[in-house]
């Protein structure tokens, strides 16, 4: 099944791919692989997550804002090479969880990215990955990801 086609079944839409915020690109391509900018929990525009983890948000709450940031991932690498079947391996993921001090958690909450990389690419999607408690990301985001892909 096409990660198109398995975002389906799941229910999940993408998003329309998020512009860049910044003196930066949302992608960078070189050879195979694909580095993504940072994305964070907003939804075609409308920022679905806020707040620090621990605070403000669940860890529940933490992973689906990380879910949300890798669809937008997802849309980007999609708007970069045209369709998600050209994605062969998800490198690596980096994770950033806007925490209270002390937060330990962070694992867990960027499980709501990495597991939804898996059930779609399947064993393409396991992936290195760092998980790390910060004190704030922009505009208050509760996570962001980024992503580096291997492409054809």
């Amino acid at each position: 099944m096409n990660p198109e086609a398995k975002l389906a079944e799941l229910g999940l839409t993408l998003p329309n791919p998020p512009a860049a915020a910044g003196s930066y690109v949302p992608t960078v391509r070189t050879g195979n692989l694909l580095y993504c900018a940072g994305t964070i929990a907003v939804f075609n525009g409308t920022q679905t997550h806020v707040g620090q983890v621990g605070k403000e948000r669940t860890l529940e709450e933490g992973k689906k804002a990380a879910e949300i940031c890798a669809l937008n991932t997802l849309a980007n690498i999609k708007a970069a090479v045209g369709s998600l079947d050209r994605v062969t391996r998800i490198v690596f993921v980096s994770g950033y969880v806007n925490a209270i001090d002390g937060f330990a958690d962070s694992p867990a909450v960027i499980n709501g990215a990495s597991d939804l990389l898996v059930k779609i690419f399947g064993e393409a999607g396991k992936h290195a990955r760092a998980a790390v408690a910060v004190n704030g990301l922009p505009r208050g985001t509760t996570v962001e990801i980024q992503v580096v892909a291997e492409v054809s």
